[in-house]
């Protein structure tokens, strides 16, 4: 059973953030092992989801890091605003 991670990730991010339908999460690269997905947040809304020294997003990336391993992947995940 593939994992949606695009959609497991939105679905981690979009209730943190006040411009729900700005978020864009689409997958970078993907290979047999690793995968490299970009997480895109209105300008305003880049603080709630890296957090206070990076804990909320070290959360996300947590749970898709565990989610992945069952897998057997690497992924990589990168927060950006635009």
């Amino acid at each position: 059973m593939a994992i949606d991670y695009e959609k497991l990730i939105a679905d981690l991010v979009r209730p943190l953030v006040i411009h729900a339908d700005d978020v864009a999460v689409q997958k970078i690269a993907d290979d047999d092992d690793k995968m490299t997905m970009q997480v895109l947040v209105h300008n305003d809304d880049l603080g709630r989801v890296i957090g206070k020294n990076g804990r909320i997003a070290n959360a996300i990336r947590t749970i898709a890091y565990a989610s992945a391993s069952r897998e057997h992947k690497k992924i990589t995940i990168n927060i950006d605003a635009f």
